[in-house]
This record gives structure tokens, C-alpha cells and sequence, in this order.
């Protein structure tokens, strides 16, 4: 099943487990958010149009985070009058995840958990930049340092028995 909602002056068509950027909404990381201006709805029982919009339907979301959007350059130039201005602008942004949609008679849902991690965490644990979480920190360094020292130790007595050959 899905949706055509509308928000912040634009259209979106959604589905239940869709991650989706919107214009800033207001609320913290992990509200529920809920969109009545649902325009068109489409599932097993056909597609419903409204005019313009579905009475009783509605699309349930949760906020994952919001953000800055990316770098956008405004800039402006007269020819041959030395007149070059440049500004820059980064719009506020929300980033949602559909949790589910109902209406005209039909209902589907989302299964799956909601995580609250945001673009930047994603981006850092991609380049391994990320802090470790404690439990997952905690057996690595033990284990990488049982397997460091036979290695020295065994560099060390290669060393002594060299030495005592020459002697």
C-alpha cells in the first residue's frame, strides 16, 4: 500500500518502512508525527483519488532527526561592472520514517524498529570515525592484545638466542 501526502508545499508518495527528508516539522528525535492531507492512496483494493484530499485517511511517521540541509549558493554577477556577490544558505530539514497508513477501508503497518541514528553517526561508522559503544570496545582491545604479545615475545627470545651466539 501506498500514499500521496502533502507537506511543507510538496508531494510525496510513501510507503510503510520509507525514510523520506522533509521541510523542518517541529518535535523532537523520536515523536510520533501523523499527516492528514493524504491526496491519494493506492493498495489491493485499487487506487483512491481525493478531491483534493481522502477524508479519514492518515499517515503515521516517526522523526528520526532534524538537520541542516546541503550548501546552497546564491550568487550574483553584473558583466563588466566588477559586481560579483556570494551568499550561501543551508535550509532546516526533517528526516521521517514512515511508520504506517491507513484509510479507505485499508490498513498497512510497519514491523520493523525505528532507529534514531542520524545521517552523521551513519556517515562516520561508514569511515570508521564513529566512538565505539562501550560492550563492543570493551572485548576487542583485550583480544588484539593476547595476540600482540607472542608476537613481541617471540621477537624478544630470537633476539637473546642471536646474542648468545656471538658471545
Amino acid at each position: 500500500m501506498y500514499a500521496v501526502i502533502k507537506t511543507g508545499g510538496k508531494q510525496y508518495r510513501v510507503q510503510p518502512g520509507d525514510t523520506i527528508v522533509v521541510e523542518k516539522i517541529d518535535g523532537e528525535a523520536g515523536a510520533n508525527v501523523s499527516f492528514g492531507e493524504v491526496l491519494m492512496l493506492g493498495g489491493d483494493k485499487g487506487v483512491t483519488v481525493g478531491a483534493p484530499l481522502i477524508d479519514g485517511a492518515a499517515v503515521a511517521a516517526t522523526l528520526i532527526e532534524t538537520r541542516k540541509g546541503d550548501k546552497v549558493k546564491i550568487f550574483k554577477k553584473i558583466r563588466r561592472q566588477g559586481y560579483r556577490r556570494t551568499r550561501g544558505h543551508r535550509q532546516l530539514e526533517s528526516v521521517l520514517r514512515i511508520t504506517g497508513i491507513e484509510g479507505a477501508g485499508e490498513k498497512a503497518k510497519w514491523d520493523g524498529e525505528v532507529s534514531l541514528l542520524t545521517k552523521a553517526e551513519m556517515d562516520a561508522r561508514a569511515r570508521g570515525l564513529a566512538p565505539k559503544v562501550e560492550a563492543e570496545a570493551a572485548p576487542a582491545p583485550k583480544a588484539a592484545a593476547k595476540k600482540a604479545a607472542p608476537k613481541k615475545a617471540a621477537a624478544k627470545k630470537t633476539e637473546t638466542v642471536a646474542a648468545g651466539d656471538e658471545a
